[in-house]
């Protein structure tokens, strides 16, 4: 083998292994969802629409002691006002959590949790 040659060889090996693949660009729908998540406007969408189904599930007498927040593991964490309010929905949890279901089947509720705070 004469020196061109395997200089020339040598050039190639050296070009093989500093060459690396570019990946194939994603689908943008995948890095939308990824953003969203991210970002956590998921999160805000999931509770708006959760906002006017709690508030045709309990009545207008404690939705307004009562503000619903995110969804976590299929369960809607709530907010009241007092105790009492708290209480109360603890009575009527099964028949809300049935109500939810059918209003908001997508966010896949099956359990509430109760926080007393303040409500703005």
């Amino acid at each position: 083998m004469t020196p061109d040659d395997l200089d020339e060889r040598n050039l190639h090996s050296d070009y093989r292994r500093k060459s690396y693949r570019i990946p194939p660009p994603k689908p943008m729908r995948e890095v939308l969802s990824q953003l969203l998540a991210k970002k956590g406007y998921a999160q805000v969408q999931t509770a708006a629409s959760c906002e006017a189904a709690w508030r045709e599930a309990v009545g207008q007498k404690l939705a307004v002691d009562t503000r619903p927040g995110n969804v976590n593991r299929g369960i809607l964490e709530v907010l009241v006002r007092n105790s009492v309010a708290a209480q109360e929905l603890g009575f009527l949890k099964t028949k809300i959590v049935k109500m939810l279901t059918k209003l908001v089947p997508e966010q896949q509720i099956r359990d509430l949790r109760f926080r007393v705070g303040t409500i703005d």
